[in-house]
């Protein structure tokens, strides 16, 4: 079974970034489509198939908490999200693939330090692996939502082709925000519901029943 997540994780990493390879490289959307789809699709997907594995060297380490895991997250889709690195993500396909690169790491990390790891190490992440999907959730959805109501466009100008229509830069950014809000948020919101009911479930959960 955990080969099959893997190879599901990698045929749509695949199917993602050849999208991002074959579209207009100055479409936001196309870019944020890609960018759901590397990190709240691929990512966990992947993190489900390494999770407790050889391969799996993030839950391991007690100094990657969820909550880190999810800092890091935010400070890699934030800061490539500045409209400076934007444009020359634009314009540089080398700093296009490194921002590629940035998002599967940091989505990986994350992933794997909320579901990862094997017996009571997987217990004790649980908690902590809801907090950081949830903040996760929470800094995704008011950026999508920031792009979203943006009076003005922040990448480019003029118009742009997604999927064979041709959109202006504001209609395309605010594409692009939507398609944050409604998969982004969406994902690690229902990942960190998932973790914690888990979390009430489990019959070594602590504190449960005491008091």
């Amino acid at each position: 079974m955990r080969r099959v997540f893997v190879a599901a994780g990698l045929l749509l990493l695949a199917a993602a970034w050849t999208l991002l390879a074959l579209g207009d490289a100055a479409s936001f959307s196309i870019h944020m489509i890609t960018h759901m789809a590397v990190v709240a699709g691929a990512a966990p997907l992947l993190a489900i198939g390494l999770s407790g594995t050889r391969f799996d060297h993030i839950s391991t380490r007690a100094h990657m908490t969820p909550l880190l895991a999810s800092m890091i997250e935010l400070v890699t889709v934030w800061g490539w999200h500045l409209p400076a690195l934007r444009a020359l993500s634009e314009q540089v396909p080398l700093v296009r693939a490194l921002e590629q690169a940035s998002f599967l790491a940091a989505g990986l990390v994350l992933w794997l330090s909320c579901f990862g790891g094997g017996g009571r190490s997987q217990g004790e992440r649980r908690l902590g692996g809801t907090l950081g999907l949830l903040f996760t959730s929470m800094h995704m959805t008011l950026l999508g939502a920031l792009l979203s109501l943006a009076p003005r466009p922040l990448y480019g100008e003029g118009f742009v082709t997604c999927f064979g229509t041709t959109l202006s830069a504001a209609e395309d950014q605010q594409i692009g925000g939507v398609v944050m809000l409604m998969v982004g948020a969406a994902v690690y919101l229902v990942g960190g519901v998932t973790l914690l009911a888990r979390t009430l479930n489990a019959p070594d959960a602590p504190g449960l029943g005491e008091g």
